[in-house]
């Protein structure tokens, strides 16, 4: 179970920051226990072995069910997913929906939508799954769904109070460190890199902790419910649900917190591809930036060496 995994000791650290976004206010001390956390974030090849075996179903591929999307027309309830789109000239960065569409169809294996696929993808990470999706892969792996401040923990990699998960320059001697924004977000995508939307896991440098794509990339979901804050008001600059895209009338559907930023953040937007930033995402809600990785804690792996499954 745990041979992609890697092994993070655990101690106290301070979570969050006071230098940026309201939302990761206060930077406060956290003591977090051993565990084993993925190496990579999971990617296409291995959510379609879990598909393969266990015929699941993702959210995106099913019809929404009307009773969660009050006063909208039920026509328009059709299985779909959010993609970006790039707009053709610039606009203004007020709102999300200016980029973001509501695709038919479009869900893990069609990431673009209806004529896209993931062949040649197999090794990017999986996107287009939502929380109930990215936690059934994690019980059928024998895994579950970090907390926030056990992605924060190991995303640092041991560099305590350092504003990247590499440390405290955005590109050190010019480097790239991760998959984000090249050009003007949303419009001009350089895609220096050779890659439009995800790279392939492993693609830039390891953390500390020998952890790929701790940010970047892809936006990575947690176990924990979303508080406004470290106690402060909502931000929700690059990430957006279904509710909003659709029109439906507000509800008071639960949020996870997503970490990490994806390939959509930049250093002038959505400057969150950093450990301590946060976001919340509502659980019915997959889009082609949000993905995961597992952890497994130590007395899952105790289990499984009493029962005889294999030691480590």
């Amino acid at each position: 179970m745990t041979e992609s995994m890697a092994w993070i000791a655990g101690g106290t650290f301070e979570m969050g920051s006071n230098e940026f976004y309201p939302e990761e206010r206060p930077a406060h001390r956290v003591a977090v226990a051993g565990f084993w956390i993925d190496r990579y974030p999971v990617t296409n090849g291995e959510f379609g072995r879990f598909v393969e075996a266990t015929g699941y179903v993702t959210v995106a591929e099913r019809v929404p069910d009307p009773a969660d999307y009050p006063g909208i027309d039920v026509e328009v309830l059709v299985p779909g997913s959010l993609v970006f789109v790039a707009p053709e000239r610039p606009v203004r960065r007020m709102d999300p929906r200016l980029w973001w569409r509501y695709v038919p169809g479009a869900c893990w294996k069609y990431p673009e939508g209806p004529g896209s696929d993931v062949r040649g993808r197999e090794r990017h990470p999986v996107v287009h799954v939502s929380f109930e999706d990215a936690r059934a892969y994690a019980a059928w792996a024998g895994k579950v769904l970090p907390t926030e401040a056990e992605w924060e923990f190991a995303a640092r990699g041991g560099l305590e109070g350092a504003t990247f998960v590499w440390g405290a320059e955005f590109m050190p001697g010019g480097r790239r460190m991760a998959k984000t924004w090249e050009g003007v977000f949303p419009w001009r995508n350089l895609a220096q890199e050779g890659w439009e939307r995800t790279a392939p896991v492993g693609a830039f440098a390891a953390n500390g902790y020998g952890l790929y794509d701790m940010a970047g990339n892809v936006w990575e979901w947690t176990e924990d419910v979303y508080e406004p804050g470290h106690r402060a008001r909502k931000q929700s600059c690059c990430t957006l649900s279904m509710r909003e895209m659709s029109g439906a009338e507000p509800s008071e559907l639960v949020q996870r917190v997503v970490k990490g930023g994806s390939h959509l953040c930049s250093a002038e937007y959505c400057f969150r591809f950093r450990p301590a930033a946060r976001q919340g995402e509502s659980v019915d809600t997959s889009t082609g930036h949000i993905g995961f990785r597992c952890v497994v804690r130590p007395d899952v792996v105790d289990r499984e060496k009493e029962g005889g499954k294999g030691a480590l």
